[in-house]
């Protein structure tokens, strides 16, 4: 660890005795089966409770390797014409999907009251790169072309997922502005993503072990998902030229892919792009999934759905 000991809130502190306590092997060490599976059991330990909404229904839409699974949250029965958010769930690429990340769905559909269309992409290492971003972009096409399936017409799109979802956030963005689809992007939303290469970083270094993620788990996920080193779907920090939509972006302090984060936002914020960047002091990667056994990230997830709507009101009132 660089210098002082970093602050670690007590709410969280509690969270890593537990997960101690209760030890176990890593992820990287059991059967994939097994560990996805128990990314699943956590999160009813882990994750509050769904919010009650009108509508969450399961949908399918063309993708390049047969159907996708998508899964549309609204608080509204019916909806005028307006923005979607599509969701993009985290887990390295190789784990989660619509159950795992179903209570965090919930609770931005709820507060944004915008509908949200969640991807069920394929997972590495079954469908290694570009299998994610292909299906994540051609699942936002689908939604902006206002199939009647959805039975909401939008008007404009925002990309939004945490970690591999952040990433997926910003390379389906990127992709949507270098070819626009039937409407346009209202605004990006990066949870603390992977936009670069980590290993060099000094949040990788300082966190690699005893804060959740570590650095033997997130190497085992870059095995499985085989992304190109040099391919800007992969890490989209090599972008020249990306999205210079509105954007709000998060990072936890204590996590190992912080600093990748904060260099994605300073990129965009050297462009020119209008960008609002937040760190949430003392929490761990995954929190907005956490929120049960966090209370504090509750707030956390709530101010980062604040930002979002102070975006909105900029640029769209």
């Amino acid at each position: 660890m660089s210098g002082t000991e970093p602050f670690v809130r007590d709410d969280v502190k509690a969270l890593l005795a537990m997960l101690e306590q209760m030890g176990g092997p890593p992820m990287e060490q059991v059967p994939l089966d097994e560990g996805r599976a128990g990314y699943i059991a956590m999160g009813a330990l882990v994750e509050a409770d769904p919010r009650d909404l009108a509508v969450i229904k399961d949908l399918t839409c063309p993708g390049p390797a047969g159907d996708i699974p998508l899964r549309l949250y609204d608080a509204r029965e019916n909806r005028e014409p307006g923005p979607v958010i599509m969701f993009y769930h985290g887990g390295g690429f190789v784990i989660g999907n619509l159950e795992s990340h179903h209570a965090l769905c919930t609770e931005i559909a709820a507060e944004m009251d915008l509908p949200v269309v969640a991807v069920d992409y394929r997972l590495a290492p079954e469908a290694p790169f570009p299998a994610a971003p292909d299906d994540c972009e051609a699942a936002t096409r689908w939604v902006a072309s206002g199939p009647d399936e959805l039975g909401r017409k939008p008007t404009g799109l925002i990309p939004m997922g945490d970690s591999a979802g952040g990433n997926l956030t910003i390379v389906t963005a990127n992709a949507l502005a270098a070819n626009p689809a039937d409407v346009p992007m209202v605004m990006q939303v990066p949870i603390y993503p992977v936009a670069s290469e980590v290993t060099s970083d000094q949040s990788h270094a300082d966190f690699a072990e005893g804060f959740l993620l570590t650095a033997s788990t997130m190497a085992w996920f870059h095995e499985q998902y085989r992304g190109a080193e040099d391919d800007v779907r992969n890490f989209p920090m090599l972008e020249e030229s990306p999205a210079r939509v509105p954007t709000v972006l998060c990072t936890a302090g204590l996590d190992p892919l912080r600093d990748s984060g904060r260099k994605y936002a300073a990129k965009l914020i050297g462009l020119g792009t209008d960008v609002t960047y937040l760190e949430f002091h003392g929490n761990i990667h995954g929190f907005t999934n956490l929120r049960k056994a966090i209370p504090s990230a509750q707030k956390d997830t709530h101010d980062l759905i604040a930002a979002m709507k102070n975006m909105m009101e900029r640029h769209y009132p």
